[in-house]
């Protein structure tokens, strides 16, 4: 099992300064060189579940698990510009946070604060996870990603996707809100996809539903 870092994510390689959708795939692509993998079952969130699929386009999955991937806006749905711009302010926004992360979390108000926007149910969540994610987050080379997004957009040769694909989404994603953000894995992309809705979950099932959404995971690479 290999549980990679995202480039340009705190433990993560660092960003090539010729940054290009090629070269971020290129140096996932290097992870799983460098750990003797050639086709694996992989699961992302998020960004990783874009990843993802772009890594079965080319070859290197055995089968996908995307949790709430990016990259679905339906063609000529221009509101992910402001979605990714969100992501670089919120991103700026905890860096002078991060210091203090332990006593903010201490609340159970502080915990809701920081989980409110991924996450629908947050009492179970331990409080040192999420200073690691506040902190992680912080750290997190958030401007030049979000300028790849804006530059390069999203695209996905799904022909070349040839390994069993499952997509899971929260119905109550404030990210990427179920269904518009999906609507062209959906309707374009990935319509044969084993398709999954969790009802009362956010952003991130694996935070709000860990034992269901680990479940989905293991149940479909077996």
């Amino acid at each position: 099992m290999l549980a990679p870092t995202l480039p340009g994510h705190a433990g993560g390689a660092g960003l090539p300064e010729e940054l290009d959708g090629e070269a971020l795939l290129a140096l996932v692509e290097g992870v799983l060189d460098d750990a003797g993998f050639d086709r694996v079952h992989i699961a992302g969130h998020s960004l990783g579940g874009y990843v993802a699929l772009r890594l079965a386009e080319r070859g290197r999955a055995e089968s996908v698990v995307a949790l709430a991937p990016a990259g679905g806006w339906a063609a000529g749905d221009r509101s992910w510009v402001e979605v990714v711009e969100h992501q670089r302010e919120l991103q700026a926004a905890l860096v002078p946070l991060a210091p203090h992360a332990e006593s903010f979390v201490a609340t159970p108000e502080g915990r809701r604060m920081v989980t409110e926007i991924v996450v629908e149910s947050y009492e179970h969540i331990p409080a040192e996870l999420l200073v690691h994610q506040l902190v992680g987050a912080a750290r997190c080379a958030a401007a030049p990603m979000v300028e790849l997004a804006l530059r390069e957009g999203w695209s996905l040769d799904a022909e070349a996707v040839d390994c069993p694909v499952r997509v899971v989404w929260g119905a109550r994603d404030r990210v990427l809100p179920w269904p518009a953000a999906a609507a062209r894995y959906r309707e374009e992309w990935l319509p044969d996809a084993d398709w999954v809705v969790l009802d009362g979950v956010g952003h991130a099932p694996q935070l709000d539903a860990p034992l269901e959404t680990a479940e989905l995971i293991a149940g479909f690479t077996r």
